[in-house]
């Protein structure tokens, strides 16, 4: 237990990038950009699904889902960082933070959920090709896509309770750019043994059978396609699942980073570094990833962009005419 002048605060000062009060707006300038391009990918992304009958398929489905995920996500922590390094309005309710919080915990959870449910879905494609579309059904699929998302969101919310009814010392100062729960706990003047045995049971239940079930689903994709005899037929099994892999990397190498550290590298201050990975970078070059590496999402990019810039030569000539 913590000692100090116990308070309930109003608010919370989020202090940002301290570390960098010369390059605020240069900061402010990069996020806005990656901000606005994230938002952009992400919906021509669910546009492209929405508009390509043959991306009307349970791998896209999810893909659709997992757009829809990443707005919510990138927007929960980012425009408050943009406040505050543009205009300088870092402080932040006590109400505000805890439903940042609680919205942040709750879709990082249902995005391991969600990528769990997709490692399923290739696994089901590659490994039982003949009943795949009837085990991965319209009913299944929403099933999994909903499960997804109730589980991340029940998940959070007994920690957010219990933080809630913390009492906080007189500094309300939290050195991060988002009310993470960490800096909170250091804040706090009451014993918080219990909420952090609770936030890792909460935990656990959400990053062991997530992981589960998407290292299960690898490790027998991986067996199948290694007992398929052609190399070419080899490249098709392995390249359905090849974005989905590398994002699955990237989300919980960062996440296992943040909240693990390595040893040799843990007395660095590489908390807020990480947290710009998994925070904003990460649901960034997901749409790229999953874009770039799909004939069919770049082939349907390309005749509605196509289709777009025919309409404006269209217009342009009838106006000049």
């Amino acid at each position: 237990m913590k000692n100090g002048n116990q308070s309930s605060h109003a608010d919370f000062i989020i202090l940002g990038f301290p570390e960098l009060p010369e390059h605020q707006g240069l900061l402010f300038v990069l996020f806005v950009t990656i901000y606005m391009l994230t938002l952009m990918e992400n919906l021509v992304l669910i546009v492209t699904i929405k508009l390509n009958c043959q991306l009307h398929t349970p791998m896209y489905f999810f893909l659709g889902n997992l757009s829809l995920l990443e707005i919510f996500y990138v927007s929960v922590t980012v425009p408050k960082l943009l406040s505050n390094l543009l205009l300088r309005e870092k402080a932040i309710s006590l109400e505000g933070c805890m439903a940042q919080l609680y919205f942040f915990l709750s879709l990082a959870s249902s995005e391991c959920f969600l990528l769990a449910a997709m490692a399923y879905d290739r696994y089901l494609a590659i490994c039982h090709p003949l009943r795949y579309l009837t085990l991965m059904n319209h009913r299944a699929c929403a099933l999994l896509s909903l499960g997804s998302w109730l589980s991340g969101f029940l998940s959070s919310f007994p920690s957010i309770v219990m933080l809630s009814r913390l009492q906080f010392c007189s500094d309300n100062t939290i050195q991060h750019f988002f009310c993470d729960l960490p800096p909170l706990l250091k804040l706090s003047c009451t014993d918080t043994s219990t909420i952090e045995t609770l936030d890792f049971v909460a935990a656990l239940s959400v990053l062991v059978p997530s992981l589960l079930v998407t290292g299960t689903s690898y490790i027998c994709i991986f067996s199948t396609v290694a007992r398929i005899p052609s190399v070419v037929g080899k490249h098709k099994a392995f390249s359905t699942c090849a974005s989905h892999l590398v994002v699955v990397s990237m989300f919980y190498a960062t996440i296992i980073f943040m909240y693990a550290p390595p040893r040799a590298v843990s007395t660095f201050d590489l908390n807020k570094l990480v947290s710009v990975m998994y925070t904003v970078v990460v649901p960034f070059l997901n749409p790229i990833i999953y874009s770039l590496r799909n004939r069919e999402v770049r082939e349907t990019l390309g005749r509605v962009l196509g289709s777009k810039a025919n309409s404006l030569v269209f217009i342009t000539r009838v106006k000049l005419g």
